[in-house]
């Protein structure tokens, strides 16, 4: 599928996540390079909501260059060949160390998210068009943090992640995430 097809196809649940979409889908037409970290003034990144088994906890892992709570996620890589899905996948993976797929029954992409990365010393400010997908990891007792990306990776109930959750579109897609994974009636802390 392409990214234009992609982002077609999914389901906006509040304003921002409407303009947000709107948003990428005008750089997913103009921009040359759409995967490339290079590409400016915005790129494409993947991340996911990583779920135990029975979707009881969650994992987040604190960034290292933000220093928030945050779910798994980064920039595409020429492997991936452009699958938002595969970055997601990857960097759940490579973020976690565990062993992840996406999950049966949520939507793909579960949510989308511009935001805006601050200037560095080699990178201008630009914005991170964020494609966000619903896995489960096989193996939750495998979690490890990769160090050059995160300063720790934890399973957290969703009462927990949602109280660590410093801004709106990350409790949006926690609270999609939480109720796909417990269904529709149950609310587990």
């Amino acid at each position: 599928m392409t990214l234009q097809a992609l982002l077609a196809a999914h389901h906006p649940s509040d304003e921002k996540e409407t303009a947000d979409l709107a948003q990428m889908a005008g750089f997913a037409g103009s921009l040359a390079e759409p995967f490339s970290r290079e590409q400016w003034p915005a790129h494409f990144t993947g991340s996911a909501v990583v779920v135990t088994p029975d979707g009881q906890k969650v994992c987040l892992v604190l960034h290292a260059k933000l220093a928030r709570w945050l779910q798994p996620g980064g920039h595409a890589d020429a492997a991936d060949s452009g699958s938002m899905e595969a970055t997601a996948l990857r960097e759940a993976r490579e973020e976690t160390g565990c062993e992840v797929s996406l999950h049966p029954s949520a939507p793909r992409p579960l949510d989308v998210d511009v935001h805006v990365i601050p200037a560095r010393k080699t990178e201008p400010e630009h914005r991170h068009l964020d494609v966000r997908y619903l896995v489960v990891a096989a193996n939750p007792e495998a979690l490890a943090h990769d160090p050059n990306e995160s300063h720790g990776a934890q399973w957290l109930t969703w009462d927990e992640a949602l109280a660590r959750a410093d801004e709106a579109p990350l409790r949006r897609m926690l609270e999609k995430a939480r109720s796909l994974s417990l269904g529709s009636g149950e609310r587990a802390g």
